[in-house]
């Protein structure tokens, strides 16, 4: 006990300067520009996500935010940009479902998903539309299905890559449906519309953000969404829990992180940055347009739902065998 309580006595002085550091780091948080990674290609709902919220995050911090996008390897290689940056908040990531899906299906990672990060706040969840090209003559699920099975080996679908969850909510659902299809995965939600819409891959599944407008132009035809109800801007679209596929029901959602390890200071300022960029009307309006749901959460519930998806993700990842091709 004495020992203890002399060991205690020599930690506390020294703590004290580390403390006083950590705070004077967030009080002078942030003194140059902060960039945002988007591992994602342009347009998609990630990097729309974090372009929306750019402006009131300068409001806020009082610095520029540059987005860079660096895409590829289902958004690995944008998050090796920031597991690779020093912990001090300057280096942020935007990342959707693959941030929980990757560390199950990538090898040779060059860092681990769980500690290299610190989640700063969860921001939306992007519902997703099963999507097809307006060619086909199908209007409901049931028709498409029959349109499928009527062309087995002949048809494909898209993704915006290996372990997203638009290939995950795809791959659940040929499998649900016993279609014969091909997966072809694409660099980015954004990068699989054309195609699509030029009827090259047969469907996907993509987010709200990026397949409303093509939907209301008359382009693609939503035939159910991934949620648990139906979207108030698009009412006669069912849910695949209501076509009798609930495991298809993998909804895309946007967090934002910092480097672990980051001072709690500044992890701080940034999640209260988050939070005052997600209360502005026209960021929720915009949200709202796009069939986003504003989740603006502390830390401790960012962390603890991350923690719960990696799971949860690692779970379904070993039912349907998913792997990288």
């Amino acid at each position: 006990m004495q020992r203890r309580t002399l060991l205690a006595g020599i930690a506390l002085p020294l703590a004290a300067p580390v403390a006083a550091r950590a705070q004077a780091s967030g009080q002078r948080f942030p003194d140059h520009p902060i960039r945002i990674i988007s591992p994602y290609p342009p347009g998609g709902g990630t990097d729309t996500s974090a372009r929306l919220m750019a402006p009131h995050l300068t409001e806020f911090l009082g610095q520029p935010i540059v987005i860079e996008n660096r895409g590829g390897a289902a958004g690995a290689l944008g998050a090796a940009v920031v597991a690779e940056t020093p912990p001090d908040g300057y280096t942020l990531l935007v990342d959707s479902l693959g941030h929980v899906v990757n560390p199950h299906i990538l090898k040779n990672l060059r860092f681990d998903y769980a500690t290299a990060f610190a989640p700063v706040s969860l921001l939306v969840v992007l519902p997703q539309f099963l999507v097809i090209p307006a060619s086909i003559p199908a209007n409901t699920v049931a028709e498409f299905l029959a349109w499928c099975r009527a062309r087995p080996g002949q048809l494909s679908y898209g993704s915006s890559g290996n372990g997203t969850g638009a290939h995950l909510a795809a791959l659940l659902f040929v499998r649900e449906a016993g279609l014969d299809l091909t997966h072809v995965p694409y660099r980015g939600g954004s990068a699989v519309i054309p195609d699509l819409v030029a009827g090259n891959v047969s469907f996907a599944f993509a987010t709200v953000s990026t397949s409303m407008a093509l939907i209301q132009d008359g382009r693609l035809k939503a035939l159910a969404v991934t949620y648990k109800d139906r979207l108030p801007s698009m009412p006669n679209v069912p849910t695949t829990r209501e076509l009798g596929m609930p495991r298809v029901d993998v909804d895309e959602w946007n967090a934002m992180y910092a480097r672990g390890g980051t001072p709690a200071p500044i992890l701080a300022r940034l999640h209260a940055a988050a939070a005052h960029a997600l209360a502005q009307p026209n960021v929720q309006q915009r949200f709202t347009q796009l069939g986003g749901l504003i989740v603006n959460s502390s830390m401790a519930e960012a962390a603890a739902f991350v923690a719960e998806r990696r799971e949860a993700m690692g779970r379904l990842v070993r039912e349907a065998q998913v792997v990288v091709e």
